[in-house]
């Protein structure tokens, strides 16, 4: 998620913008420009004042609490530079200047002040109680050399416990390179004239602050529960435009080359929501949603193509549902929205300035899939369930950071099922999250919901939060709680949450308080009573039934199943028997214990969890396991859709800890010759890959692509017209199995399907102009013709990717550019990421791992990202460790990845390493224990097509 240039700034508050402080405007910008002379970049600004005494604790002292912030920021840069012939062009300029005034309460008496601040040359303190206007003598800044960021402050006097004070700063930092705090971005506006034409090149400032980066902007109390009102000026270049988070007060002209823009103050609000960005992007998509106007900005070129159009016009609806759903209003009157050429993460909700990478925010008629669609309303109304749950209600502490991502994620179902009804997306956004979550927490090395405060202390342990147990865990423990009390009782809930914690802070006691209140019943289990063992333990169970006696007992879930455990958790269990209607009931204890409604009668199966709405899995008797398996070869309808799936899911998972024959869990598989549905086979066909990520390098993979094969042919000639003429579905269900179809078939050598994909791609090399192959279908279809051609398909390819100004293209050829087997090509391709003029930073973890995917590629990678482990972990150095070491299965691997951690144990992927670690140990008994009977499987089942 981190840059230079030192000059001196003239002190003054600009509380008002009246005649004197537009004059101290202007002195200041004088100064800035005959110090900073040619505005060459310079190195890194450092406090002149340092130590590396320990500070008090790694939390902020709760002695002081600020209420608003006078914030000014002139970024010195150059959105263009226009080289001409015979004149001196200066070069880029990476510096920011400014100055804070942060407005506080005294709680406590005290003669210091503590508050954060990174990479920042701090001076000219000036403390002033409110109210008399008394100055309190302060010392220089000091900066704690440490995970801290402590920026203390000693006083000659004290503040007064019950006294308001304010805290002026001067201030200046670089403008990063490395996507952080206030960072650069660059795109091309129109075409290059030629190779290196550098006249098209254009610059922006933006910011990225979650969650601890606001110290890298201005000094700050950097921690989530010290709300306050922000009051921002930004200067910047006449031709530019400043965006923030409030509506624009006013907008001056200082001179022939500066502005400044004052903007309306903020709702009270966390520092890492404060946002404002700096750029070209005057024009924007309005809409309308209620009283609230919406404006989508983006690159000139992309507003003209109505590339934004969708995003903007889906904006307001999913607005809209949220004030009708949740019965409150948006906090602002204004939401803006900016599709960023550069952005890690995907999309940041600050508040009324909404961030998103440029490709999951803008739709391309002809060029973008139809699904894609799916992508863009799904982060939208993840981002806009924020504006509730996190930026009007705010977790207390990082710890909790599933109250907002959590919520986040699971309020998006539902929005996106109600405005875009037509995707039928619910089902498999809710079994994506699920499985996601189960894959993550299976491992010792997961971590609860909710840890206890204190283990969630520096930065690095604040990022390791931002996972899969946050985000996909956190909504799907929501969903539980939902079916569990019932929608309208949990619905309530959450309203009364957001009324009675509106602009303030929360723990999760507080959400399980409101929807214990709105339930209003004796139930002998209240909702923290329910809910505590799945938010502060780690991981989930594993039900086991037994259908002969109707014993049923829990323990926890594991990879490696011979780890211990004492937990057990109160399990809502929703269930059918093959001829009755759905029934519930409650296992509130470790079992084993007997349930006379598990008992099988008549040989009739009987299925646990229902529609998956538990977060456990659930394992059966040898029998039952048969019965379910026999009604999905013969009427896989009888069995509900999301259950076909988990069926899948849970077999194969419980053969990787052992719980189940893994022979079984491959026999899971047999029915999908006449399945059509997209739910079963996704879960299919995810839980295979990690059979092929542990077999492709082995005797096994022969077979298996056979089976693979064979058992694809099905679908894939049921989709056969559509795809051989570059059509679709009109069903987006039956789009994302197309899609299934042609990469299972083609990559399994389906020999009609690396035809079919070759002759469509040579045809687009031949008219390197018109391109016939359907957008849903070019991802793939590029991806299986470069893997079957040569040097020609994927220069071909390379090229094209770097002449398209569409992102949809751009993402759909760089996935393809991994899918080479040539090991030369990918070596290549793996340098080209280390240069930001051909693949962004934003996009070297995901090319990284697209590369890591390909068997020709995995040891490449990996020596890759150790070799420049520096450079590559600046975009997502957690994804790239677990995509890279994904096939590790042997113990030289293993040996390695454990010297690679201790070289980088520190750093803030350090919680990916360790479960990367214990996946390489989990996959090495696994491949030992089960090589030979899956190769045996294989090679039964397709000894007829030998």
């Amino acid at each position: 998620m981190p840059y230079s240039g030192i000059s001196k700034i003239i002190a003054g508050a600009f509380a008002v913008l009246s005649v004197s402080s537009i004059a101290g405007l202007l002195t200041m910008v004088i100064i800035y420009k005959t110090e900073i002379g040619p505005m060459n970049p310079t190195p890194h600004p450092t406090p002149v004042v340092t130590t590396t005494s320990p500070p008090p604790v790694m939390r902020l002292p709760k002695n002081l609490k600020p209420y608003s912030y006078e914030i000014v920021i002139q970024p010195q840069l150059y959105t263009r530079i226009i080289e001409e012939v015979n004149v001196t062009t200066p070069n880029q300029t990476l510096l920011f200047t400014g100055n804070s005034t942060v407005n506080f309460h005294c709680v406590q008496t005290t003669n210091s002040i503590y508050l954060h601040s990174k990479d920042l040359a701090v001076s000219s303190p000036r403390v002033m109680e409110k109210g008399t206007n008394k100055i309190i003598n302060a010392n220089q800044p000091i900066l704690h050399q440490d995970e801290s960021n402590f920026l203390e402050i000693q006083l000659k006097d004290n503040l007064v416990a019950g006294g308001n004070y304010s805290l002026f700063l001067a201030f200046e930092g670089a403008i990063s390179d490395s996507l952080e705090g206030l960072y650069l971005s660059t795109y091309i506006e129109g075409s290059p004239a030629y190779e290196g034409d550098t006249n098209a090149e254009r610059f922006l400032a933006t910011t990225n602050l979650e969650p601890t980066d606001a110290r890298r902007l201005f000094p700050c109390f950097d921690e989530p529960e010290m709300k306050a009102v922000f009051h921002v000026t930004i200067i910047h270049k006449l031709e530019t435009h400043a965006l923030s988070n409030g509506l624009k007060l006013v907008s001056n002209i200082i001179d022939d080359e500066w502005k400044y823009t004052r903007f309306f103050p903020s709702p009270k609000m966390s520092t890492y929501l404060f946002a404002f960005t700096v750029s070209e992007f005057q024009d924007s998509v309005e809409s309308q949603s209620n009283r609230v106007k919406i404006k989508t900005y983006a690159r000139p070129e992309a507003i003209a193509a109505g590339q934004a159009d969708y995003a903007a016009n889906i904006t307001g609806k999913i607005l809209t549902f949220y004030e009708n759903h949740l019965e409150m209003d948006y906090g602002m009157n204004k939401l803006d929205q900016i599709a960023l050429p550069d952005l890690v993460p995907m999309a940041m909700e600050n508040w009324g300035l909404v961030t998103y990478q440029e490709g999951v925010l803008l739709y391309a008629e002809g060029v973008s899939s139809l699904l894609h669609k799916e992508v863009i309303c799904n982060i939208i109304a993840h981002e806009l369930a924020h504006q509730w749950f996190g930026n009007m209600v705010t977790l207390k502490w990082w710890n909790e950071l599933w109250l907002n991502e959590g919520f986040a994620t699971y309020m998006s179902y539902f929005a996106v099922d109600n405005v875009e009804p037509s995707f039928k997306i619910k089902e498999a956004m809710i079994m994506y999250d699920l499985h996601m979550a189960f894959e993550e927490d299976a491992l010792a090395s997961s971590h609860p919901l909710s840890p206890p405060p204190e283990d969630v202390e520096t930065t690095s342990e604040v990022v390791g939060m931002f996972d899969a147990i946050s985000y996909c865990k956190g909504a799907i423990v929501l969903r539980m709680l939902a079916d569990t009390v019932g929608e309208r009782v949990f619905n309530n809930g959450i309203r009364m949450y957001l009324k009675t914690f509106k602009g303030g802070n929360t723990v999760q006691k507080d959400l399980w308080d409101s929807i214990q209140l709105v339930r209003n019943d004796d139930n002998h289990f209240s909702v923290s009573n329910i809910m505590e063992p799945w938010t502060k333990q780690t991981g989930y169970p594993v039900i086991t039934i037994n259908t002969d006696n109707g014993e049923i007992y829990q323990k926890r879930f594991l990879f490696n199943n011979t780890a211990e455990s004492s937990h057990w958790w109160p399990i809502p269990i929703r269930y059918m028997k093959e001829d009755s209607k759905p029934s519930f009931l409650w296992l509130d204890s470790r079992g084993p214990v007997k349930k006379e409604e598990f008992i099988s009668k008549g040989g009739e199966w009987i299925l646990a969890n229902i529609d998956s709405v538990g977060y456990y899995r659930v394992n059966y008797n040898l029998e039952n396991w048969k019965r379910l398996l026999t009604q999905l070869e013969k009427d896989p309808d009888q069995i509900p859709l999301m259950n076909r799936g988990q069926l899948i899911e849970d077999a194969f998972n419980l053969a990787r800890a052992k719980l189940l024959d893994v022979a079984l869990a491959l026999n899971s598989t047999r029915f999908l010759n006449k399945e059509r549905a997209f739910l079963p086979w996704e879960s299919a066909e995810r839980n295979l890959k990690y059979f092929i990520l542990m077999f492709d390098r082995s005797e096994v993979y022969g077979p298996m692509q056979l089976y693979l094969r064979e058992k694809i042919r099905g679908l894939y000639d049921f989709f056969r017209n559509e795809t051989d003429s570059s059509t679709v579905p009109g069903d987006h269900s039956l789009q994302h199995n197309q899609i299934i179809a042609v990469d299972v078939a083609c990559s399994n050598g389906l020999p009609e399907c690396i035809e079919m994909a070759q002759e469509k791609f040579a045809a687009l090399m031949g008219t390197n102009s018109t391109n016939s192959i359907h957008p849903n279908l070019r991802s793939t279809i590029y991806c299986q013709a470069v893997a079957a051609g040569g040097k020609k398909e994927w220069e071909f390819a390379w090229e094209r990717f770097l002449n398209s100004s569409d992102t949809s293209e751009k993402d759909q050829l760089r996935h393809a550019l991994s899918c080479t087997k040539k090991t030369w090509l990918l070596n290549r391709y793996l340098d080209y990421t280390l240069d930001p003029e051909k693949i962004r930073l934003m996009d070297v973890a995901t090319t990284v791992n697209d590369v890591a995917e390909n068997a020709a590629g995995q040891a490449l990678a990996w020596n890759f990202i150790r070799a420049h482990w520096e450079y590559v972990s600046q975009g997502d150095p957690a994804m790239l460790i677990e995509g890279v070491t994904r096939r590790f299965s042997t113990k030289f691997e293993l040996e390695e990845l454990q010297r690679f951690s201790a070289d980088y144990g520190a750093h803030a992927a350090y919680r990916a390493a360790q479960r990367a670690i214990e996946q390489t140990q989990v996959n090495i008994e696994w491949v030992n224990d089960n090589k030979d009977v899956v190769l045996e499987w294989f090679e039964r089942e397709t000894a007829h097509l030998e």
